[in-house]
């Protein structure tokens, strides 16, 4: 279970973080004005929150009626 919730919950980070870079990217008027420092902390800061976000409960992870044990027979 606990494997599952964090591959669902890193790609979702990662999604979040690619939006979060892009949206901060695009805010800066010319391209080699970007501030990276900036977009660095940024994406660390959407990263953070998507996973605290994920603590909440993530719908492509769901609990099996058995607690976690699958059927063995």
């Amino acid at each position: 279970m606990l494997k599952k919730w964090l591959k669902a919950a890193t790609i979702r980070a990662a999604r979040t973080a690619a939006q979060a870079a892009i949206g901060a990217i695009g805010a800066a008027t010319v391209f080699s004005e970007v501030d990276w420092k900036v977009i660095g902390g940024t994406v660390l800061l959407a990263t953070i929150l998507s996973y605290l976000t994920s603590l909440a409960g993530l719908p492509e992870v769901k609990e099996d009626d058995n607690n976690g044990h699958q059927n063995c027979s």
